[in-house]
C-alpha cells in the first residue's frame, strides 16, 4: 500500500506534538546518514582519482583560479 505525498503531509499534520518532534529527529538523523554517505562516496572517488594521478594540486589561489575559469 502507497500513499501519495500529500497524504502522508496530511497524516503527519494529524500526529500529536510528541509524535512530530519524534518523527523530526528521526528525519534529521536519516538526512545527516543520506549526507555521510554521500561525503564518504566522494572521498572515495577522490582517493580513486588521486590513485590514478588524476587530481591536480596546487600551491597558490591564483593557480587554482586560473585552473577553474579554463575548465
Amino acid at each position: 500500500m502507497s500513499q501519495t505525498f500529500a497524504e502522508v503531509v496530511e497524516d503527519v499534520r494529524q500526529l500529536s506534538s510528541e509524535e512530530k518532534q519524534e518523527l523530526q529527529a528521526i528525519l534529521t538523523q536519516s538526512l545527516i546518514e543520506e549526507r555521510r554517505r554521500e561525503i564518504l562516496e566522494n572521498a572515495k572517488a577522490g582517493m580513486e582519482e588521486m590513485g590514478r594521478g588524476e587530481l591536480k594540486s596546487f600551491s597558490n589561489v591564483d593557480d587554482l583560479m586560473d585552473s577553474l575559469s579554463h575548465d
